[in-house]
């Protein structure tokens, strides 16, 4: 996985410092690095419950054009989300994998105690 990418503290001071749909994307930021936290907490549930009000940041900050004096500073922030929505995608493949194993794991064991219970039941 790349090195975990984290929000530019003067990009996020240069989207709050106004109004609308940058401080809009600035909350959307935040979210997205409080998800990505919460994932590598294996907190799956708090990811969850951050993209519902995460998705309805988005529609509101997009709910307009941008303004072209935004343009840059929105690319910019975009640019960071992605890399975090990179990185929790990776994270959400790596939890998937080990739920697959998990489950693997415990169909076996359930398979070696009936059979231990058929042998015993034959004495």
């Amino acid at each position: 996985m790349n090195a975990p990418v984290e929000i530019d503290e003067a990009l996020l001071a240069r989207l709050s410092a106004t109004t609308g749909q940058c401080l809009d994307l600035a909350n959307v930021l935040l979210a997205t690095e409080e998800m990505l936290s919460a994932a590598q907490a294996d907190d799956w549930s708090r990811v969850a419950t951050l993209e519902a009000g995460r998705r309805e940041r988005l529609s509101l900050c997009f709910s307009k054009p941008v303004q072209p004096a935004n343009s840059e500073l929105f690319s910019e922030a975009l640019a960071v989300m992605l890399h975090m929505n990179e990185e929790l995608m990776q994270l959400l493949q790596n939890a998937r994998e080990a739920a697959a194993v998990q489950t693997s794991d415990q169909i076996r064991t359930q398979k070696s105690i009936k059979h231990y219970l058929d042998i015993d039941s034959e004495r």
